[in-house]
């Protein structure tokens, strides 16, 4: 006898799905999704079938699809199907076979889903999956976040047969006298999931026979453990990080106390992209001298005095912008540049934002471009030439915010001007100026 009622319940108690949704059923033919869509009938829900075949064991992967379209027929519900080249996408991707057919399966889950107005995709993952999973992550070192092990929903994924062991299914399938096929692949230990539920997890049966209640019990614990942990990370974050502009200000002091600090530090910077290896690097350089920087694909994380400075990567940065003697206004990364001729001999005071240069001195064309190691002008107001990294230093520029300021550079090589902050001295008016053009820097 179907377990209906069960089913219903843990569907209902974990807020899966509603009677009025529409449910795309992930089915390989197996014993697991077999089961899953018979609830599913039984139940009276809305549901169509997808099946991938990925072309990896021969006929037997034709017959599985024919099942899967066999049984969409009796229970007189849509069927979608497709097949990949999984080999040739895992030699291209440079994965796993077994990584190759997640990634084109649950890629192809979402466009039917979204195609065809599917609520959500339903996979048949049991208790067991869930024991698989866990040993599987302890061994990779995936973290606490990886001892929760498969959860019943995660995003438009559902899973509502995690209520039930594979002994439990099995059961089931064979009482009901449901039609399955068996992939012959599953017998297979030279896969890492195979070999945990072949060899491993009946070892672990012999110590303790009860081994999928100990773990749903201890996935319970250790799933609330994970939301105590990010209720506590969400509460860090509005005490320890200060919003500066589009950047994050964080004291170094205040981290230094964090106890557990690892931990912690963490759990704080991972949606950055900050992982375990560079949070390790990350620790012992509170301690040290400023100037560090700690980068992932979308972040930078710089170590500045008494703070941490989180920011974005600059998106905007440029290479060279040219200017030509005819061009009056210029974009440059975050910033528009005009520029006015003017006969008269006039001076930009006390405004960083702009300078007033000698014309006669300019050789177009002009360009615009961030600072490089061994740059060097002369500071208005000095005889003697300064390099920019000392220059810096002075105005107290933190380190990510070099690379945004904009120098204008003349045709002969020479900086002209340090966009925001000096014009250079050789460049400045004097008596003896008869033209002048002015730049003014804004941000866009």
């Amino acid at each position: 006898m179907l377990p209906v009622h069960r089913f219903t319940d843990f569907i209902e108690q974990n807020n899966l799905f509603g009677r009025d949704s529409k449910i795309l059923a992930a089915v390989s033919g197996g014993m697991d999704s077999v089961l899953m869509v018979h609830l599913l009938k039984s139940a009276g829900f809305n549901f169509g079938i997808a099946h991938c075949n990925f072309h990896l064991r021969g006929d037997e992967s034709l017959r599985d699809q024919e099942f899967c379209n066999n049984l969409a027929e009796q229970f007189r519900v849509p069927f979608h199907t497709t097949g990949f080249d999984t080999l040739k996408y895992a030699a291209g991707e440079k994965i796993s076979t077994q990584m190759a057919a997640r990634d084109l399966r649950y890629q192809w889950f979402e466009q039917v889903r979204q195609q065809s107005g599917y609520t959500v995709i339903a996979l048949a993952h049991h208790q067991n999956d869930a024991i698989e999973t866990i040993l599987l992550n302890l061994t990779r070192g995936t973290g606490i976040a990886g001892l929760h092990g498969i959860l019943p929903k995660n995003g438009l994924l559902v899973r509502p047969l995690l209520f039930l062991n594979h002994q439990e299914i099995q059961n089931i399938v064979n009482t009901s006298h449901l039609a399955f096929v068996e992939d012959s692949s599953n017998s297979s230990v030279k896969y890492a999931r195979n070999k945990i539920r072949l060899e491993v997890i009946p070892k672990l049966k012999e110590l303790n026979p009860a081994l999928e209640n100990t773990f749903e019990r201890n996935l319970e614990h250790f799933r609330d453990l994970e939301l105590l942990l990010e209720q506590q990370t969400v509460l860090l974050k509005k005490e320890l990080f200060i919003a500066n502009g589009g950047e994050l200000h964080i004291s170094i002091e205040a981290l230094k106390i964090l106890k557990p600090k690892r931990l912690l530090l963490f759990k704080l910077l991972q949606e950055y992209g900050f992982n375990e290896t560079i949070i390790d690097d990350l620790i012992p350089a509170l301690d040290k001298h400023s100037g560090r920087v700690f980068e992932t694909t979308s972040h930078k994380l710089i170590l500045d005095r008494e703070r941490l400075i989180l920011t974005k990567k600059n998106s905007h940065k440029q290479s060279e912008t040219p200017i030509s003697e005819h061009d009056h206004e210029v974009n440059y990364g975050r910033y528009k540049i005009f520029v006015l001729h003017d006969d008269s001999a006039l001076i930009v005071k006390n405004n960083p934002m702009a300078a007033s240069i000698d014309a006669d001195l300019l050789i177009y064309p002009l360009t615009l471009r961030p600072w490089r190691q061994g740059d060097h002008f002369y500071p208005l107001g000095m005889k003697t030439r300064k390099k920019l990294s000392d220059f810096f230093i002075d105005q107290k520029v933190p380190l990510h915010k070099k690379d945004e300021i904009p120098l204008l550079v003349n045709g002969n090589g020479d900086i002209i001007w340090i966009g925001g902050y000096r014009p250079d001295e050789r460049y400045k008016i004097s008596d003896n100026t008869k033209k002048v053009t002015i730049f003014e820097l804004n941000k866009i």
